[in-house]
């Protein structure tokens, strides 16, 4: 590992690097002594800021890798291979499939997008790597849920049942509402069985949710709970959660059937009183979930007095045709301010601005300008703290906060600390050991200097 591979830079100054062994500071030949003190540093002051106020974790595709997820920057090529072979058979092309790649090209995927039977019909070849070139088939360069956003632009031009929609063009779009019913519904399923995680194989990356889960719960009592925001589909969290014992508050109430009810986000456990005039005991093990982009668990269903929102989670079924809710987009951004959306984030800004707050954002590439909103109107709070996690941001909002060179903007990158596994596992503390390593840390560093004077006077004699 090179010695740039991995680093955390606190402002403009500090800048600890991790190594061939764990980590150190920016000076040369370090000792294991040394590594050892950085490290211990640097869990200290991140410990530091888990016990402000209110602490918020918001996480983005990157913190699923691990376990199998994808990334949908790009049209992920498993995905297109299951559209691939719903929507062709014995040399036909349906009509769902050619909406699909018409969309892909108008989100961004330009002219290598196949448009038209033969050309749809070659890249299943691609895909199948039954390509006569041999090379590795790419993936088409749309942002996928860009591709969605597109298809449900259409589909808001169309009233419920019938409907044609022509626009001029090129390639020209001609489609039905039912086409675009079919695609849509092809597409999410498609999505949401891509996030049915962890994958075969890659099971080994739960730990790190329980791992992250166990250090959050070690932030004392007296304090807010830990906020853990979500833009990612996926139910590793609640599993995770499950495995550790923990309950999460995230919006539904019910035990058969559970509703969306956001009452329900201001809900706490107890313990009762031993005695009449005893007091209550909070109950360690809960944390709040908001997922901001909705789940593969959360299907939509007819609004009733029960059910005031339509919105119920239920266990994911990839068989299951209920509409499912995992879908609002900055493209589509008023479906954002509809129920449930509109609430979630309406408590992500909350949470943010709150005096002494601090945001951890681990594997979010900042490409949601609805989120990048919330977190620059954050900023201009003093007091807020914003710790990037990624291996390698590039993205602009993440250029310019290192611009700005603000001692409130952390930012751990590289292969191992810009990872949610290597930030778990070096960076993040369990704050009751924490407590210890500080005292001891303390008590090195105060000896330090006369250890010093003890060795100058012993060459001397």
């Amino acid at each position: 590992m090179k010695k740039e591979d991995s680093l955390i830079k606190l402002g403009s100054t500090d800048r600890f690097v991790i190594g061939e062994e764990i980590v150190f500071s920016a000076e040369s030949n370090p000792s294991l002594e040394v590594k050892a003190k950085a490290l211990d540093d640097i869990r200290i002051r991140i410990g530091t800021l888990l016990k402000t106020d209110t602490v918020s974790f918001l996480l983005g595709a990157g913190a699923s890798v691990d376990c199998g997820g994808q990334l949908i920057g790009s049209v992920p090529l498993a995905i297109e291979r299951e559209l691939q072979d719903q929507g062709t058979r014995q040399g036909r092309v349906r009509r769902w499939l050619k909406v699909f790649y018409l969309a892909a090209r108008r989100a961004g995927g330009g002219d290598s997008v196949p448009i038209g039977r033969d050309a749809i019909l070659e890249r299943r070849k691609e895909l199948r790597g039954n390509d006569p070139s041999g090379e590795n088939p790419s993936a088409l360069p749309a942002n996928f849920e860009q591709v969605l956003a597109q298809l449900h632009r259409w589909r808001s031009a169309l009233p419920d049942k019938g409907g044609r929609l022509r626009i001029d063009g090129s390639p020209q779009l001609d489609v039905t509402s039912e086409d675009l019913d079919a695609c849509l519904q092809y597409a999410t399923r498609a999505l949401a069985r891509a996030c049915d995680l962890p994958t075969t194989g890659k099971e080994a990356g739960l730990e790190t949710f329980t791992t992250l889960l166990r250090k959050l719960l070690t932030r004392p009592l007296n304090l807010k709970r830990v906020n853990l925001f979500t833009l990612n589909y996926d139910t590793l969290v609640e599993q995770a959660a499950d495995a550790e014992g923990v309950v999460l508050l995230d919006g539904f109430i019910g035990t058969q059937r559970r509703v969306f009810r956001p009452e329900s986000c201001e809900q706490d456990l107890y313990f009762p009183a031993e005695t009449t005039e005893g007091h209550v005991h909070r109950f360690d093990r809960v944390l709040h979930l908001y997922k901001l982009h909705g789940s593969i668990t959360w299907v939509a269903s007819q609004p009733a007095i029960d059910n005031p929102y339509g919105v119920q989670s239920k266990p994911f079924d990839p068989q299951n045709t209920e509409p499912l809710l995992i879908y609002p987009t900055p493209a589509k951004y008023g479906e954002t301010l509809g129920m449930p959306y509109s609430e979630l984030f309406r408590r992500f800004s909350t949470a943010l601005v709150r005096p002494q707050s601090v945001l951890f954002v681990i594997g979010y590439g900042f490409g949601d300008e609805h989120v990048n909103a919330i977190i620059r109107q954050a900023l201009a709070v003093p007091s807020f703290t914003l710790v990037v996690v990624d291996p390698d941001p590039r993205n602009q909002f993440v250029v310019k906060l290192r611009e700005q060179k603000d001692r409130r903007v952390w930012i751990a990158e590289g292969k191992t600390l810009g990872t949610i596994s290597g930030f778990v596992q070096y960076l993040l503390p369990d704050l009751r050991d924490e407590e210890v390593r500080k005292k001891v840390l303390a008590t090195y560093l105060a000896l330090e200097p006369a250890r010093s004077q003890n060795e100058e006077d012993s060459d001397v004699s």
